[in-house]
């Protein structure tokens, strides 16, 4: 089999720097390496001091660790970030028109562009939302779309994240290391700034209050500090300026939701909730909750309280609906999508399961209600022994799983002990929905530090390093 070519975001051939990377490669060639590792240890001394840490699940030796930080910028041309930012305000446009479609009238089903029991018996639909309208007829506030460059270079959505997407405090701490570290390359190149994130974040929840609230008081709702993103949580609910709340905190009362203060019961009208919905009310969804507010639900639904993001937002990033999301782009806004899905097989057709059956050793098989890189199989990595494994579950339960097939996905340089190497990148940019759609130029980028690895997950050992939109 031929050896596959991946898309090197630096360089157009060996020693050929791109052009958007041309002033910064320079530079990087005249650094000694030892500077490299010294600015390296004091970046990840004061992510230490933080407390920037995520949860890596399955570990022995503890559940926190350092969020591996990359001191090489990947670095975005403004022409393409343009195509990007149209096809994401396409994309996430659609994704909304499709989620109030869903809760009220229906047409895309009755349509037939997506069989009705997909999104009636997915386990993301609630019911408890059918015919519930939510201010602005948006749902998804906030979005994180992944992308990746394959092939000869040309960018891909690989998922959507619609219900509690988590990485935005790693883009703008990034982009802060970067500018104590080596406040000279901002000084000669025009990077677009990200640091209005939070500004732009409180905006946009204080523009979906409940109708006729002027003066909206915003809450972060946490699980809690156990949380593998609970660092998030906390840093960008001190950021804007609001309260990071848990359920014990709040209360309902009088078809209202309360934070308890120190001054006593203090309403409030915007729930920027990092839970999901299964916790929100032990009422409505999971008994067993300790983490939601009783009563919540019903507070919602009279339109008394918003919650960012809207309850039942799930069925629109489970992954067995994204293969249909140009068909929405298509049926909703009568355009021609301008970002293109990556090739997805869904098992639970016959022929298609056949298909992956067949060619499991070539293909990327995930469950359609995964999420952070677990409960997936990448078959050139895997051996005889778990394509087989996977095998059976796929013929237990088809319709749980997607498969894909194997991106080459882009290449860009990372700092590593022996040097300079490269290493395969996505990116998430985060997608602000309100009475328009707004979002900070870049996003986050994500770095499978495993050489040969394609798991970018930090929840599977993958690192983060700086985007940069260089302005024109």
């Amino acid at each position: 089999m031929a050896k596959p070519v991946f898309y090197d975001e630096m360089f157009s051939a060996p020693d050929v720097l791109r052009p958007h990377y041309e002033a910064y490669g320079q530079w990087l060639h005249m650094l000694p390496k030892e500077r490299l590792a010294r600015k390296k240890a004091e970046a990840d001394l004061t992510f230490h001091r933080l407390g920037i840490t995520f949860a890596v699940y399955g570990e022995e030796a503890g559940t926190e660790r350092l969020i591996p930080f990359d001191l090489l910028p990947r670095i975005i041309p403004s022409h393409e970030w343009k195509m990007l930012q149209k096809g994401l305000e396409q994309r996430v446009k659609a994704l909304n028109l499709f989620l109030h479609d869903i809760y009220h009238g229906q047409e895309i089903l009755r349509a037939g562009l997506i069989p009705a029991e997909q999104i009636l018996r997915n386990a993301q639909y609630r019911p408890e939302m059918q015919g519930v309208d939510v201010p602005n007829q948006i749902y998804a506030h906030i979005a994180g779309v992944d992308m990746v460059r394959a092939g000869a270079g040309e960018f891909y959505v690989l998922e959507d994240n619609l219900r509690v997407p988590s990485g935005v405090s790693y883009m703008l701490e990034n982009r802060k290391m970067m500018m104590r570290l080596f406040p000279e390359l901002f000084a000669k190149h025009a990077v677009a700034p990200v640091q209005h994130y939070p500004d732009m974040l409180l905006d946009n929840l204080r523009m979906c209050a409940p109708q006729g609230v002027d003066n909206p008081t915003v809450v972060v709702l946490t699980p809690g500090s156990f949380n593998s993103a609970y660092f998030e949580h906390a840093f960008l609910a001190q950021q804007m300026g609001v309260e990071l709340v848990e359920g014990r905190d709040l209360f309902v009362r009088d078809d209202s939701v309360y934070m308890r203060t120190t001054q006593g019961p203090k309403r409030v009208d915007v729930i920027y909730r990092r839970l999901d919905d299964d916790f929100l009310d032990p009422l409505a969804f999971r008994q067993d909750s300790m983490l939601g507010v009783a009563g919540l639900l019903s507070v919602y639904r009279a339109g008394r309280v918003t919650l960012a993001n809207a309850i039942g937002t799930g069925v629109a990033d489970d992954k067995s609906i994204y293969p249909y999301v140009p068909d929405m782009i298509r049926f909703y806004l009568d355009e021609s999508p301008i970002l293109n899905n990556v090739p997805t097989h869904m098992c639970r057709k016959p022929d298609e399961l056949a298909y992956v059956l067949d060619n499991l050793a070539d293909l990327v098989v995930k469950e359609t209600h995964g999420a952070g890189g677990y409960g997936m199989l990448v078959g050139p990595a895997a051996t005889k022994v778990e394509i087989e494994e996977f095998r059976a579950h796929l013929k237990a339960n088809p319709s749980k799983y997607i498969a894909q097939p194997t991106l080459a996905l882009s290449t860009c340089p990372i700092f590593v002990d022996a040097g300079i190497a490269p290493r395969h990148i996505d990116l998430r940019p985060f997608v602000l929905s309100g009475k328009d759609i707004r979002m900070v130029p870049g996003g986050l980028t994500r770095v499978a530090l495993r050489e040969g690895s394609l798991v970018v997950n930090s929840s599977q050992g993958g690192g983060t390093k700086d985007t940069w939109i260089l302005e024109e």
